[in-house]
């Protein structure tokens, strides 16, 4: 989790803060850039966020008063709030490594093909994923461990990757959203001054309709839309088994690397133990000389399995092959650095306050308010904290539960990432997945855009406003 925490609207100097237009014209440069870098010239993120970097970072300096050191650190702030998601960027990718070389995910890939079939894969993965997500409080993790296999079985099965991907991400955004040991549920609780389970409750009912109607998607695509047959999968497992040793010892990173999630470990010493166990697997099971196997966790794998395809699915770039990602997550924290420290985000997030006139439209302007942070500041972890902290005094105005908070902070927040190519969180699952942006697979990423749906179908219905008291839910906040 972040130790870093956005200053919110009271936290700046009234001089230095930003008037409404002056906040919105940065965002707007923002939106141009990335609208037209990336969606009308097919740019990769890198340039558009370099020039929206270059315009905010000028903004603040000439307009916004801000002298050259200020703006440099408002760009570190966002470096140091995602550092986290660097160092597991760094490790993720060379565990995908040294898993492949210990014969952990050629392993998954050889039992998975054996005992899934087409039709049902796409809804096993979805429920599998929330499962191993919800036992270890980590999407990122699951993802980049048990996701990666799934990648493989389904080319397997014949099932189109872009749809694996899409129930691999739901299923571990949704399984994350509701456990206890995961660092954003935690967050959101502790910014809004929620209790944990009371809020872990409050999302129960919105995050078991969104996978559902995700599950039941991926169900009607595996009777439709999955074209493959399963029939003879020997063509992958056979080079497999001819290539590593298949025993159940190679499992063994995968048990200690969740063994120590579900033990409560933090995500980055967990990875780094399931680092050195399939390094340790890869030796004495394996019998890859020690040197090749940690160059494997430097520079990745390049199997000669004797199949192409084989070799394919096993290829990776270890610690060295995550410099693309790096770069692009180094350059949305910097923007969103610049976002945050200069006011902008913050007086947003105050004006607000004047558009909202009931609890329904508090609850879903925070819903909003959440996704607009994701998107701009490519980071989950602004996108919970800033409107957690902004609007928890308008929630006691509205006479309004904090588990209304936290539950729509989270609801629009956290699952909403891999909606924006630029995301961290988006980088990462298209990195380790094996897409070039997560925009090749979000079509059948079904749970993200629902959570945010039903969060607004149920605020509109009137069940995601608790009042604390006895008003109406559209009630405004009386008169002092």
């Amino acid at each position: 989790m972040t130790t870093e925490t956005p200053r919110t609207y009271d936290d700046f100097e009234a001089d230095r803060l930003p008037s409404a237009w002056e906040a919105l014209v940065p965002m707007l440069a923002v939106v141009l850039s990335l609208g037209v870098g990336s969606g009308l010239l097919g740019l990769a993120p890198h340039a558009p966020l370099v020039w929206s970097i270059a315009f905010v970072g000028l903004f603040a300096r000439y307009r916004l008063g801000y002298d050259w050191e200020a703006v440099y650190d408002a760009a570190e702030g966002g470096l140091r709030m995602g550092i986290q998601a660097i160092l597991i960027l760094f490790v993720i990718y060379g565990l995908i490594s040294t898993w492949t070389a210990a014969g952990t995910i050629p392993g998954l890939m050889y039992y998975g093909l054996g005992l899934l079939s087409p039709v049902v894969f796409l809804p096993v993965t979805a429920v599998l994923a929330a499962v191993v997500a919800f036992a270890i409080g980590s999407s990122w993790t699951t993802v980049g461990t048990l996701g990666v296999a799934f990648i493989g079985i389904g080319n397997g099965l014949g099932v189109a990757a872009p749809m694996t991907a899409g129930a691999i991400v739901s299923g571990a955004y949704a399984g994350d959203k509701q456990s206890p040991l995961s660092d954003t549920t935690n967050l959101a609780a502790a910014v809004t001054g929620t209790d944990l389970y009371d809020h872990i409750r409050a999302m129960r009912l919105g995050t078991a309709i969104a996978i559902g109607l995700s599950i039941l998607g991926y169900a009607v695509l595996g009777l439709f839309a999955v074209t493959g047959t399963g029939g003879d999968t020997s063509a992958i497992t056979a080079p497999l088994a001819s290539t590593y040793a298949i025993t159940p010892l190679v499992f063994l990173p995968l048990l200690v690397t969740f063994g120590l999630s579900i033990r409560g470990y933090p995500a980055l010493p967990s990875l780094l133990a399931g680092v050195f166990a399939g390094a340790g697997t890869a030796v004495f099971v394996q019998g890859t000389a020690f040197t090749a196997t940690w160059d494997a966790f430097l520079n990745g794998t390049a199997p000669e399995t004797g199949s192409e395809l084989v070799n394919g699915l096993l290829a990776t770039g270890g610690v060295a092959g995550s410099g693309w990602t790096i770069a692009t997550v180094v350059a949305a924290l910097a923007l969103g650095g610049l976002l945050e420290g200069t006011g902008v985000l913050a007086t947003l997030a105050n004006r607000l306050a004047d558009v909202v006139w009931s609890r329904r439209s508090l609850v879903a302007g925070t819903g909003v308010a959440a996704l607009a942070t994701n998107g701009f500041t490519a980071q989950q972890y602004m996108s919970i904290v800033l409107p957690g902290v902004s609007l928890r005094t308008l929630y006691d105005d509205y006479d309004l539960d904090s588990s209304d908070l936290s539950r729509a902070v989270e609801a629009a927040g956290t699952p909403s990432s891999p909606l924006f190519p630029w995301n961290a969180g988006a980088v990462f699952m298209a990195g380790v997945l094996g897409f070039g942006t997560s925009w090749d697979f979000v079509l059948y990423y079904f749970f993200g855009p629902l959570s945010i749906l039903v969060l607004f179908a149920l605020t509109l219905s009137g069940r995601a406003a608790s009042p604390a008291a006895g008003p109406s839910a559209d009630a405004a906040p009386a008169d002092d």
